[in-house]
């Protein structure tokens, strides 16, 4: 039993008296150490299979400009016309505190860190090792040393410590305005640590990225609530929206913190969300469901609710996205 490989998804141990809590206040669903202990001896292991990916990003030139890239997890590559924007980085081969444990890459980047273009804006959603890998942050602060991270508030030391000195922290509902774009840190259901005594300790959320010619959401990592009604009445409607769909089974013991494909679905229309895309699957083994298996949901309930499928699409990693511009 290798406790520290999923130590991002345990979503209760005994830990210090908590700092932030989610907007409905409610910690009755809490998750204790001994329901995560029966997950873990009963747990199914999928079958480590790779998801095919693309190259059309090679596509991409200097000048290219409204587009995002999956690039794997949670990581788009994103322009909205003004700033090149990079959402929850994790480039490493294991999202782990540790090189030689916890869970494996099942595919590479889609796009090296070599490769990418210059970065202006770095977002990061959590602090979970699956959101928020310091080793992959170091090597963005090198490539890109004007690039501005902006992370929740709580994380910012995690960052200093680390020699990456540009950094905002924030608050749900704060925001920043950078180049004429606008991001703004809404809430989502979730929760944070890095460890058995941070539990907390920092704050979780999603991005909303608003220009003149777009807007933008990064849901980062989330279960169902009504935070997405609230985030489209006081920031609209995003014109294209990026949702998590895996990291879902088993229910009983995930679906506070993590949607179910239905319920990704279900965001985008909370929302109002022109256009959706799916993350957060196909790179890790996190939890029990098939590697291919929200991709297929996501399709099953497109169709049910007689939704074209280019209203939710789950994008190959490397595929080129033209965003919809006003």
């Amino acid at each position: 039993m290798r406790f520290f490989a999923v130590i991002f998804l345990i979503p209760s141990l005994i830990m210090a008296e908590e700092t932030f809590t989610n907007t409905n206040q409610d910690t009755s669903i809490e998750r204790s150490f001994g329901e995560f202990l029966k997950w873990r001896f009963s747990r199914k292991q999928p079958d480590r299979i790779q998801i095919e990916s693309s190259d059309e990003w090679k596509q991409l030139e200097q000048e290219t400009k409204y587009y995002a890239v999956w690039i794997g997890h949670s990581t788009y590559l994103l322009n909205n016309g003004g700033l090149t924007i990079l959402t929850d980085p994790v480039f490493s081969k294991r999202a782990s505190p540790f090189s030689i444990a916890g869970p494996r890459r099942l595919i590479s980047p889609s796009i090296s860190l070599q490769e990418l273009p210059s970065i202006d804006v770095i977002t990061v959603s959590h602090n979970h090792y699956d959101h928020l890998d310091i080793k992959s942050l170091k090597s963005l602060h090198k490539l890109n040393p004007d690039a501005l991270f902006l992370v929740p508030k709580g994380d910012k030391k995690l960052l200093l410590k680390s020699g990456i000195e540009n950094v905002e922290e924030f608050l749900w509902w704060e925001e920043i305005e950078i180049n004429n774009t606008k991001f703004t840190f809404t809430p989502v259901q979730h929760w944070s640590a890095r460890g058995l005594r941070d539990r907390n300790k920092s704050l979780w959320g999603g991005w909303f990225i608003k220009s003149t010619d777009i807007s933008i959401y990064h849901a980062g990592d989330t279960g169902y609530s009504e935070d997405f009604k609230e985030t489209r009445s006081r920031l609209g409607s995003p014109d294209f929206a990026m949702i998590p769909i895996g990291g879902y089974d088993p229910r009983w013991f995930m679906s506070y913190h993590h949607v179910k494909p239905s319920e990704s679905i279900q965001i985008s229309q909370d929302l109002g969300a022109s256009n959706s895309v799916g993350m957060h699957w196909g790179t890790f083994i996190l939890t029990d469901e098939d590697i291919l298996e929200p991709e297929k949901l996501i399709e099953q309930e497109l169709k049910r609710l007689d939704l074209s499928k280019d209203y939710f699409r789950t994008p190959k990693p490397g595929e080129l996205l033209h965003l919809p511009v006003n």
